[in-house]
């Protein structure tokens, strides 16, 4: 799954995650101020940024732009030199081109955030002052929409490169198995874990990938404004007075959460390997019937069915009481970051800027921290790929 794509996966995914860890600690530990030696202007790094478009490409980002791409070049160069792949330049300068494509959507949320404060600040000083200039809102909204504009556009082409990331990966694995299909080939629903579930596998497990990435670097980008924010909301509901009140709300909540729905869904990604066995057992005799006169007798059919009917059974009764739990919860989760505030909003603490921004924060972090509540029925039917394909490539450890 991993070594037709990735040059030695174990190493590669290791040395990645030392590297990246190596880099947050120079970025944070003033590596994003070294461009100053190299003709940034003095203090850049502390500057604050604008609230709108050309945030992009200050000197705080284009830093970041060059110190991203030089990172890359030399994990890639030191990778081709000690392990060259015929997938490298996908595996490892495409993974790291949709790394900073997530990244920069992070960006843009944050910039968006930006905005909200001084433009619902101003929304409000017009209420309250009967009327004001409407240049300044409908130049509020440039503001906003050449943000999105950027960040739509960019997500687009994410969106049509990893395509074409997926299906490389596809056809490496692909390459793979039908080179041992020799030995593949009397494994039970062989031909449909070559065509269907190498697709499966490797959609489910990019997709699955870049929402963990995001969930980190959202909470990287937003958690100290998080923390700065918790200062206009000093009591929670029923805690009362607190310190980071709003971190401690959204990381006890999104545990509560991500606990619950493991706890409730923990049969599903067995039950869900079982279905594809029984399926795949009932999709091979029916083949074997078109060919063979004595094969697909009604009676062993009818067996066969049988253990799909009871698969499918099961999982419709335990995904009924997964999907009420995981449902209410999700509606409980709209109205969560409003009662919150509810204390400091009727205390008259916090303008409507200021709420509209802290929700928007809050919520971002949340969700980061419920990436596993988020992805819970995905990551149950990459278990049951990661499985079937677990124990189809199990034939070549065979000696």
């Amino acid at each position: 799954m991993f070594k037709s794509f990735f040059p030695n996966p174990k190493w590669f995914f290791g040395s990645l995650l030392v590297w990246f860890v190596i880099n947050l600690i120079l970025w944070y530990s003033g590596g994003k101020a070294w461009g100053e030696f190299i003709g940034f202007p003095q203090g850049y790094a502390n500057a604050e940024l604008p609230i709108n478009v050309s945030r992009f490409w200050s000197a705080k980002f284009l830093w970041f732009y060059l110190w991203f791409f030089t990172a890359t070049a030399i994990f890639a160069g030191l990778w081709k030199w000690r392990s060259d792949h015929k997938w490298q330049a996908w595996s490892v300068w495409g993974s790291a081109f949709i790394l900073f494509n997530v990244w920069f959507g992070v960006q843009v949320s944050v910039a968006i955030n930006a905005w909200y404060m001084p433009f619902y600040d101003l929304i409000q000083q017009m209420l309250s002052n009967k009327g004001g200039d409407i240049a300044k809102l409908y130049l509020g909204l440039l503001d906003f929409l050449y943000i999105a504009i950027v960040g739509v556009t960019l997500a687009v082409l994410n969106n049509f490169f990893v395509s074409h990331y997926i299906f490389r990966w596809r056809t490496a694995m692909n390459e793979y198995y039908t080179l041992h299909w020799a030995r593949l080939r009397h494994v039970e629903g062989a031909s449909q874990r070559v065509q269907e579930d190498t697709m499966r596998f490797a959609t489910t497990m990019e997709s699955l990938g870049i929402d963990l990435i995001k969930a980190v670097m959202v909470l990287i980008a937003f958690l100290p404004v998080l923390i700065q924010l918790s200062t206009y909301v000093p009591v929670l509901p029923v805690i009362g007075e607190i310190k980071y009140s709003l971190v401690w709300a959204a990381v006890s909540w999104a545990i509560f959460g991500t606990v619950l729905l493991m706890v409730v869904g923990i049969k599903l990604p067995g039950l869900e390997f079982n279905n594809q066995k029984v399926e795949a057992a009932y999709r091979k005799e029916l083949v074997y019937g078109e060919d063979y006169v004595d094969r697909a007798k009604p009676t062993t059919l009818k067996e066969l069915f049988s253990k799909v009917r009871l698969n499918y059974f099961r999982l419709y009764f335990h995904y009924a009481y997964f999907n009420l739990v995981s449902i209410w919860y999700i509606q409980l989760d709209i109205l969560y970051s409003l009662v919150v505030l509810f204390p400091s909003i009727a205390a008259g603490t916090i303008t409507l800027g200021l709420m509209t921004q802290i929700g928007n924060v809050f919520d971002k972090v949340r969700e980061s921290f419920q990436y596993l509540i988020s992805s819970w029925k995905t990551i149950i039917e990459l278990l049951s790929i990661h499985k079937r394909l677990k124990a189809f490539e199990s034939v070549l450890d065979e000696k």
